[in-house]
């Protein structure tokens, strides 16, 4: 058998894009501090960019509402992967279709860890009565047990961030006015109760572009989104709509040279994050507690719904749920609080 420090990883991350972009500061932290790997990643197509540029690091594309659809597409993508000689399996999802597939390489005995997602505890932090309200493991330290069950070590406590790649060259309006600061605005969730409400985003954009110091990005995805932001975008001469005019990978290059990421508890926040960009996010119905804050941002670069008022928070982990009468609970946040924050961090 192979020595650990020439092991070759298979990772498996499905879903969702929020959740396979906290993998990465974990996985550079395992090639930094270990020999002789390499990883090959699993994942949706649409996710490849996250990791381009990360070296000893290969994509394998998985297309499970097509190909690789039900049990006997899973035993063909297993067939698929079990050509690139795998070492050793890392299962940081955890799901019905991760199963199979591991069920799948146990015939060959291959070595294999699990992510503990710790339902109990996040179970315990979100129901309302008898509330263990307490900072919880986080995500990409979870993902770093994975790696030392397989005998690594991953230390995450000194990141180092990729360099600012090329600022898109061909968008299809001017990036930004020199001597301004860069910012980028998501002002959408998933789910409504992560969602900061658009007319108070709109007082915060207000107070920014009031300075002159800004220039604003708006970043978000989906139709619906775009036409809510091409609303807003019209409103303001300082602002420059990103979503649906670049690329998913020409997004993520002009991430990397902001100065600064305000965002909802959503995807948009771990990409600014892994890439070492400052980040500000809003919480809702959902708590950094819960494990889910971007990597390496500091306290005060989180604002929290106000918890004396809402004392049942967080109502979920994901905030596909919220607690009766809690609708209005991100109106709790200031946009004068919101716009103060931004100028104190970029």
């Amino acid at each position: 058998m192979k020595s650990v420090s020439s092991k070759h990883i298979l990772v498996i991350r499905l879903s969702a894009m929020g959740d396979v972009a906290m993998s990465v500061p974990v996985i550079r932290a395992l090639l930094k501090q270990n020999s002789n790997i390499k990883i090959t990643v699993v994942s949706n197509d649409f996710f490849k960019p996250i990791f381009e540029g990360i070296a000893q690091v290969n994509f394998y594309t998985v297309d499970v509402q097509g190909k690789h659809k039900g049990i006997s597409g899973l035993y063909k993508l297993y067939k698929e992967l079990n050509k690139l000689n795998i070492d050793a399996i890392a299962d940081i999802h955890n799901v019905l279709r991760t199963k199979i597939l591991r069920f799948f390489f146990s015939l060959k005995r291959i070595n294999t860890a699990i992510i503990n997602k710790g339902r109990a505890e996040k179970k315990a932090l979100t129901r309302a009565e008898n509330k263990v309200f307490k900072q919880l493991k986080t995500t990409h330290e979870r993902y770093a047990d994975v790696f030392r069950k397989l005998g690594f070590t991953v230390d995450l406590s000194n990141p180092e961030f990729p360099k600012r790649k090329n600022v898109p060259q061909s968008p299809p309006f001017p990036l930004g006015e020199d001597g301004k600061k860069w910012v980028g605005i998501a002002p959408f969730a998933q789910h409504q109760s992560k969602m900061y409400p658009l007319d108070l985003m709109e007082e915060v954009i207000t107070n920014l572009v009031a300075t002159n110091q800004y220039q604003i990005f708006l970043f978000g995805g989906g139709a619906q989104e775009i036409k809510e932001l091409k609303i807003l975008a019209q409103k303001f001469k300082a602002i420059i709509l990103i979503a649906g005019n670049l690329s998913f990978n020409e997004e993520l290059s002009l991430i990397s040279n902001l100065d600064g990421m305000l965002s909802m508890d959503s995807a948009n926040a771990h990409l600014a994050a892994m890439q070492g960009i400052k980040t500000i996010t809003l919480w809702g119905g959902t708590h950094p507690f819960a494990g889910f804050a971007p990597f390496n941002q500091a306290k005060e670069h989180m604002l929290l719904s106000d918890i004396e008022k809402y004392p049942k928070l967080p109502c979920s982990v994901y905030g596909n749920k919220i607690c009766d009468g809690y609708q209005d609970i991100m109106r709790s946040i200031s946009p004068e609080m919101v716009a103060e924050r931004v100028k104190k961090i970029c």
